[in-house]
């Protein structure tokens, strides 16, 4: 059975709190971890109103420390924005005292913009940076060798799971060079998908942590009991791509009835372009929609996102794509 996991982004709802955002990743986490989902992710994004996982590491621990036995990480950790020493030892910290659970996927985007950047004392050549970067990382997070003077504490020797997150082929042929897991932002980005998993796939070479290529795609999927209801929830993510090509983020609005008044054709397109990789309505309609997808990209796993304004409704439309997976597990056991 392929393995679904859950993107987090901790969406701050219109009328609520960056503290609303966070109660409930944690309680979905718990849900997701029942319902027997492999791991749970949050994302690194600066100077955003509607997204409150910004301090990513905190917030992972705050999961953490709820849940006990799905993996919880990054998805991931902007490796420009940081020194590679302080994200070893804060991820040492989190696996040493949740062991066994703790993911690192690590971007080459910054996640904001200049000025924030600046704001973070960081430059956008940094990103030029980080193939060495992530190999130094690495050996942070290796056995300690001899004469080896900086050391993560904790963190050395802890052999953390790294993955690279990519939108593009330069990640895919990165984590194929240091053969490393490889993970597609699909749900956001979808152009160079079949591409970077291409390059992905030629250019990997065995490593210690990874012996064959393993890719996870990422896709929205919205999942009720009917399908204008599954459609009435998408409207809150549309709203906020939208926003997006708009230049004017904010916090995650509530559906709407018609997603047509909202939007211009020409934002219609740049948003749907960008929301490719959705799929919307009831179980009996995606779960043949998600196999296809799954069969076609050839995905070790899949990691689902999910902008549902209401959050009994987001939980509830998890439950239901749970049930998908075990449905599409039968069919291809059988099979």
């Amino acid at each position: 059975m392929i393995p679904f996991s859950i993107l987090d982004l901790a969406f701050v709802p219109e009328g609520g709190t960056p503290r609303d955002a966070l109660h409930r990743s944690r309680d979905l986490a718990r849900h997701a971890e029942a319902l027997g989902y492999n791991r749970f992710w949050l994302a690194e994004h600066h100077n955003m109103v509607g997204i409150a996982s910004a301090a990513t590491s905190v917030a992972i621990g705050y999961v953490a420390e709820g849940t006990s036995t799905i993996r919880v990480g990054a998805g991931g950790i902007m490796l420009p924005n940081h020194s590679p020493l302080v994200i070893a030892e804060q991820f040492g910290t989190l696996e040493t005292l949740y062991p066994g659970r703790i993911d690192l996927g690590l971007g080459r985007a910054p996640g904001t913009d200049q000025r924030t950047l600046r704001a973070l004392r960081r430059s956008y050549e940094s990103a030029e940076n980080f193939p060495q970067d992530v190999m130094e990382l690495r050996a942070l997070l290796g056995p300690s060798q001899p004469g080896q003077t900086i050391h993560a504490v904790p963190g050395t020797g802890l052999e953390i799971p790294l993955w690279i997150l990519g939108s593009s082929t330069f990640g895919a042929q990165l984590a194929g060079m240091l053969g490393l897991p490889y993970a597609f932002a699909s749900h956001f980005a979808p152009a160079s998908l079949h591409d970077a998993l291409r390059v992905y796939r030629a250019h990997f070479q065995p490593s210690a942590q990874l012996d064959k290529p393993y890719a996870m795609v990422a896709a929205n999927v919205i999942a009720a009991e009917t399908d204008a209801e599954a459609k009435r929830l998408f409207t809150s993510a549309q709203q906020s791509f939208a926003r997006m090509v708009r230049g004017t983020r904010g916090l995650l609005p509530p559906p709407i009835d018609d997603i047509e008044t909202v939007w211009s054709p020409a934002e219609k397109a740049q948003a749907s372009s960008m929301l490719a990789c959705s799929f919307v309505g009831t179980p009996d309609k995606l779960a043949p929609q998600l196999q296809a997808f799954l069969e076609k990209t050839g995905a070790d796993e899949l990691i689902v996102a999910a902008a549902i304004y209401d959050h009994p409704a987001r939980l509830r439309s998890y439950e239901m794509v749970a049930g998908i997976r075990e449905k599409l597990g039968a069919a291809m056991a059988v099979a």
